[in-house]
């Protein structure tokens, strides 16, 4: 089998790659194609398409999508993996469930967001949903060379781990500036602060600013070292802390946007210090933490680190199986023609 990643943004990276180890191991080919963000995170061993063209001559039996778009006419059934979980940021018509007539195959991530996908998929026709985890996960659940970023750092006392959402409605950013920099003064704790992309620049500066003994900026496409490491996260409506509560960490959020009793949330920046206080000394027998281990199983059962595999088996069988028997895309001539020219590729 010979597999394609189209990666459209910077998050697509971690996402792909334990696919891609699984392709590998089972003896298969990956090659990457990279548009719209920097190729210089690819390692030396992946190889590399730089051309629709060279895509074409590819002939990939499937491509990978970790974004929300992908060429329409490059060879092989188009696989959506998502880019996170459904963070509940937008109404689900125009947000995790909206259909754009892109796909093939959805490899859903749980019980939370199966049951809509393969309703879609019989209402439309024109594509199937597989639930098989999320590949971005596995890491989390294996032990590998991801682990240990507590000890480069040489830190010994707990972390906090920092996220936010880009999202000018719904981050915390500026709100939990202050507090993080007064708490990071104090020394209780060590803080990682790893921002979106997206995040405006004179936001990400106020927080590199803060670099100090208490605080280290993580400027990485790769968060699961981080994930690892700390032992509570502090975030607001981001789909990243989904992925921390796999762990059945704490989470604290600012503001979110849909709190549930899985979540320590807080309005106000004075109530930071309290809620890590708290989120520390919680038993697992605590009504918080068995609400986020039901949330958890509800979100994304699997804690096998295998989820890239069962994408793989999802694929491999939706081409023998279901490729021929569905419907035909809908041509959406608009988006078509604007796919074309993103990629200066006009042969047909």
């Amino acid at each position: 089998m010979r597999y394609l990643f189209f990666v459209s943004k910077l998050y697509g990276y971690s996402i792909a790659r334990p696919v891609q180890a699984a392709i590998r191991a089972r003896g298969d080919e990956a090659a990457w194609f990279v548009h719209g963000v920097g190729d210089e995170h690819l390692h030396d061993d992946e190889q590399q398409l730089k051309t629709a063209k060279a895509v074409m001559d590819y002939q990939p039996d499937a491509v990978f999508v970790t974004s929300n778009w992908v060429p329409y006419f490059f060879p092989g059934t188009k696989v959506q993996l998502f880019h996170g979980f459904n963070a509940e940021k937008r109404d689900e018509h125009i947000g995790h469930f909206r259909i754009r007539g892109d796909f093939d195959l959805y490899c859903t991530q749980g019980p939370s967001t199966t049951p809509k996908f393969q309703q879609l998929a019989q209402q439309h026709g024109y594509f199937r949903a597989v639930e098989t985890g999320w590949p971005k996960i596995d890491p989390l659940f294996q032990t590998d060379e991801q682990t240990g970023l507590r000890e480069q750092l040489g830190i010994k006392k707990p972390i906090v781990l920092y996220t936010s959402t880009f999202s000018r409605r719904l981050t915390a950013a500026p709100r939990l500036h202050d507090a993080i920099a007064q708490l990071a003064n104090e020394g209780r704790w060590h803080w990682l602060v790893n921002l979106h992309p997206k995040m405006p620049s004179t936001i990400v500066d106020s927080y590199k600013a803060l670099e100090g003994e208490n605080l280290s900026f993580m400027d990485t496409d790769n968060i699961i070292p981080l994930l690892k490491a700390a032992d509570v996260m502090v975030s607001d409506t981001s789909s990243v802390v989904f992925e921390f509560m796999l762990q059945e960490k704490p989470v604290i959020t600012c503001r979110h946007r849909n709190p549930g009793p899985h979540l320590l949330n807080i309005q106000e920046a004075d109530e930071l210090e309290s809620a890590i206080d708290t989120a520390l000394t919680l038993s697992p027998e605590s009504e918080l933490m068995s609400e986020m281990h039901k949330y958890a199983d509800w979100l994304h059962p699997y804690r096998d680190g295998h989820s890239s595999e069962r994408v793989l088996d999802a694929t491999e069988a939706f081409l023998k199986n279901d490729y021929d028997k569905l419907k035909h895309k809908p041509l959406n001539f608009g988006r078509r023609i604007s796919t074309r020219k993103k990629l200066g590729y006009w042969r047909w």
